[in-house]
């Protein structure tokens, strides 16, 4: 008696386990769209926009596009951040009878006026005069100009010259894109890429693919 009343404990927990699941399978959303902003009267998607869940570790970035996909459950806050711009907030209606729900996000830009900054070369605006009258106006500067616009001298400051902060940035949230794209999956490899073959090659000389003993 004791064994029986032991098991059918045990199947009435997983019982009920699978159909809070099943609920809770059933409150899941696939949300989709677009995270953009009006750009001269015409939208343009923003790219690597933050779509993250209220007070949940889920989260995802949007595309280079702007495109984002995002499984939610019904009456989830969804927070749409961008530098530079206002965040937004969206709820999940719990009214939705579909499992997929499309949303175009529409994001303003947050405009901070400072105060008006002029900077002089000079300690005092008496000196420009002085400084404009004796400055130099023969072909010598013209000479450097020249030589500074030249496609070899461009050339040589871009394989020199390290990236900004905005190129750092945007790689960086390329890269977390695309870990967050492939989560839990395995990368699919580019055939076609010479990059992907070197490390194949890399790989295959290290004896990654050798069975272990």
């Amino acid at each position: 008696m004791r064994i029986f009343m032991k098991y059918f404990l045990i199947a009435l927990v997983c019982f009920f386990s699978l159909i809070r699941v099943h609920a809770q399978e059933q409150n899941l959303i696939q949300l989709s769209g677009m995270v953009m902003t009006d750009q001269d009267g015409e939208p343009k998607g923003l790219p690597f926009a933050e779509i993250a869940i209220l007070n949940s570790p889920r989260g995802t970035y949007s595309d280079g596009k702007g495109f984002f996909s995002l499984a939610v459950q019904k009456r989830d806050t969804v927070v749409f951040q961008y530098i530079g711009y206002k965040s937004a907030w969206f709820v999940v209606p719990d009214s939705l009878s579909s499992d997929r729900y499309t949303l175009f996000q529409i994001l303003t830009k947050d405009t901070i006026f400072l105060p008006q900054t002029v900077i002089y070369p000079w300690p005092r605006k008496e000196f420009f005069k002085q400084e404009f009258l004796a400055m130099d106006v023969t072909d010598k500067l013209a000479d450097i100009a020249a030589t500074n616009l030249a496609q070899e001298r461009i050339r040589s400051l871009m394989s020199s010259t390290p990236a900004d902060g905005r190129e750092s940035s945007s790689l960086y949230l390329r890269q977390q894109a695309q870990n967050y794209y492939y989560m839990g999956q395995l990368r699919p490899m580019p055939i076609l890429s010479p990059l992907a073959w070197i490390e194949f090659f890399k790989a295959w000389q290290r004896g990654d693919f050798k069975r272990k003993k």
